[in-house]
């Protein structure tokens, strides 16, 4: 039964052979999403491990949080990019959760994140949702929340209003666009609860910002953050 299963995957990879979403090179079996090369390579930052990395000090004196990180630097043109952008823009779902797996093993190592309560991906407007078809941050947090063995929540934190890129504005405009953005739709559900917020990129830390406020101002105990990526 073994053999005959390993030959019928060995005849679809054949067929359909699958590649990987970093490098674009063949998948050898047993490799998913990434190959271990590049799952090797890719440039991982270590912020779970320091309280005062760059995440957590670009939301200094903006927001209270109790630790924040990213696992990879992002840059473009490089093998993050291509899993970032196949995740949002290419329908790949599956990189979502992979990556919220790996995020996992990342935030075991570090006790800053030991007393989650509930995980929650920032949201995207109804409108972007409609023509994407899902949340890439949802997928993400997913995958994160099954490694984990925590409860997530994708309804109570919603977007009431579309905004355009917030990177070339002024922090205090920035500020300004995002204050009514989100909202909490049950704040039961939350109160008094150590909220982990989960995105996929990280640039101005804008949009992390204005969803931190939001659970903030409705209840919880605590406040990390931890997203895929950083873009310096």
């Amino acid at each position: 039964m073994f053999a005959l299963k390993r030959y019928t995957e060995d005849l679809i990879n054949l067929l359909f052979p699958e590649l990987c979403n970093g490098c674009g090179k063949l998948l050898y079996h047993g490799e998913k999403q990434i190959c271990t090369k590049c799952l090797y390579d890719l440039p991982y930052t270590d912020f779970h491990l320091y309280p005062d990395n760059l995440v957590a000090k670009q939301l200094w004196g903006r927001l209270p949080v109790d630790a924040a990180m990213a696992m990879l630097y992002f840059k473009k043109e490089t093998k993050v990019q291509n899993l970032i952008h196949g995740l949002k823009y290419d329908g790949k779902t599956e990189i979502g959760t992979m990556l919220g797996k790996l995020l996992a093993q990342k935030l075991t190592e570090s006790e800053l994140y030991a007393s989650i309560d509930l995980i929650i991906p920032v949201p995207l407007h109804q409108k972007k949702l409609r023509l994407r078809g899902y949340n890439q941050s949802e997928y993400i947090a997913q995958g994160l929340a099954e490694e984990l063995a925590i409860a997530l929540s994708t309804k109570n934190l919603t977007r009431n209003k579309a905004t355009e890129s917030q990177t070339k504005k002024a922090r205090y405009t920035r500020y300004e666009n995002m204050q009514t953005v989100f909202s909490v739709s049950n704040a039961a559900e939350i109160a008094n609860k150590h909220v982990l917020l989960i995105d996929d990129v990280i640039t101005t830390g804008a949009t992390l910002e204005a969803c931190g406020n939001a659970l903030l101002n409705h209840g919880i105990k605590k406040l990390s953050i931890a997203a895929i990526a950083f873009a310096e």
